[in-house]
């Protein structure tokens, strides 16, 4: 008994260096898995948000070309009622209508674009960023 070597135990409770690596990458992996995640979320979001755009952007522009066509019909009216036809207001009306659903259209898009993206991941990057500098203040590194 007194011969015998006694086995080290760390009275610290340290698990050593390969715990340590395998517990920082699985922290890694977890704060990555929680990003990638939430990424993914705002993406659909993001995704139906720039579809709403295209398709009033292209609502807009097909509008805007029905205005076209009626502005030229409303011309090739005109003529007629050079001729003493009647229509012209008929066309005038519809093409002034047509243009007023293009407006409002592009007045859509625009309130869709000034709508920011990836809101909550902002958020969340932001509040790592402030905890990482409080914690380099709390522990400040001895160099």
């Amino acid at each position: 008994m007194a011969g015998d070597t006694m086995r080290f135990r760390n009275p610290a409770g340290h698990a050593g260096l390969l715990h340590n690596l395998v517990a920082l990458l699985s922290a890694l992996a977890g704060f990555l898995e929680s990003r990638a995640a939430l990424f993914a979320k705002e993406s659909k979001t993001a995704l139906v948000q720039v579809l709403v755009l295209v398709a009033c952007l292209g609502a807009a522009a097909v509008l805007a070309l029905f205005g076209y066509l009626f502005l030229l019909a409303s011309a090739v009216a005109g003529i007629a009622h050079a001729l003493h036809k009647s229509w012209i207001w008929v066309a005038l009306m519809a093409a002034g209508f047509h243009f007023l659903l293009a407006l409002i259209c592009l007045l859509i898009a625009r309130s869709r674009m000034k709508k920011s993206m990836f809101q909550s991941t902002a958020l969340e990057l932001k509040k790592d960023r402030e905890w990482l500098k409080n914690l380099e203040k709390k522990n400040p590194s001895t160099n």
